[in-house]
């Protein structure tokens, strides 16, 4: 497991042999087979004496493995890279796709109320629905977007955020919000661009909230940062803010807050804030930081 997280060479999916860009961390030193899209490693080689570097490789096909009944405790969504190898769609998955893109995976599709997430605390980190009490959790109404994470990325819990209030992360990877029209399924991995970021402070924790559209959306070239959303999708930032704020409240906790003025920052914030969760989850995965009951399997 240890030799797993320290070298991640990592798959996504993908129908077409493009090469795409993703960001490894670095242990071994690799470079790019020219012609053939595929890793090779170079002894005595270094690319980058940062601490991973982002390089163009083929991404495989991941394959989606269910496993038990939706909606019962049992249930998980596994990842499996082509051979049957399960693999974290936390840590194996890329960020990175190069020119502003990004890799989201589906936890939650939009027009749905069951609360599922990466669990976080189980080897290959697979998708479950969340528990309370030994309850299955839902939200008391559905969400209207497509909801999940950003691979690579973890919200520091002892990292203070000076420009939100000191709050500190909430030990999670970072939540996205895309945004297009079409319902998404669990475990779908899409190329997405961020457009904004919401500060929402849930209990006195940091939650970053990504919002963003998929690359296949019909109305994905017309927004490229804030602005836009407003422009193109009116009243969307407010309404997600809205839901995120109050979605609490019918089990009789205080809404939640936002940082930053209550309002989204732009695209060029959003793209800081994916950089340094980005440069946190590099620390853990190389145990800088210590992991606690987090699987870096």
């Amino acid at each position: 497991m240890a030799a797993a997280a320290a070298a991640r060479m990592v798959s996504v999916a993908g129908s077409s042999t493009v090469a795409s860009s993703s960001c490894l961390l670095l242990k071994a030193p690799f470079a790019l087979k020219h012609g053939r899209n595929a890793l090779s490693f170079n002894n005595g080689r270094r690319l980058s004496k940062r601490l991973f570097s982002c390089n163009a490789i083929y991404n495989p096909q991941v394959q989606i493995k269910h496993e038990g009944q939706p909606e019962t405790l049992d249930y998980r969504v596994f990842f499996e890279d082509t051979s049957g190898k399960k693999i974290s769609p936390w840590h194996d998955i890329p960020l990175h796709l190069g020119d502003g893109v990004f890799n989201f995976i589906v936890e939650i599709p939009k027009e749905s109320s069951a609360k599922m997430e990466v669990a976080t605390d189980e080897p290959y980190t697979p998708i479950k629905q969340d528990t309370k009490k030994g309850k299955l959790r839902y939200y008391p109404y559905n969400i209207n977007w497509n909801y999940g994470l950003l691979p690579q990325t973890w919200e520091d819990p002892s990292l203070a955020n000076s420009e939100v209030e000191g709050a500190f992360g909430d030990n999670d990877p970072v939540d996205v919000v895309e945004i297009g029209e079409t319902r998404r399924k669990i475990g779908d991995i899409l190329k997405v661009k961020p457009l904004a970021a919401l500060a929402m402070i849930d209990e006195g924790e940091l939650d970053w909230k990504i919002v963003a559209i998929s690359l296949d959306d019909p109305r994905a070239s017309l927004v490229n940062d804030v602005d836009d959303v407003e422009k193109h999708f009116p009243g969307t930032l407010t309404a997600i803010r809205d839901w995120f704020r109050d979605y609490k409240i019918p089990d009789g906790k205080p809404a939640n807050k936002f940082g930053l003025g209550n309002k989204a920052a732009n695209k060029e914030y959003a793209l800081k804030v994916i950089t340094e969760t980005n440069e946190s989850w590099a620390k853990l995965v190389k145990r800088s930081i210590p992991a606690g009951e987090l699987s870096l399997a």
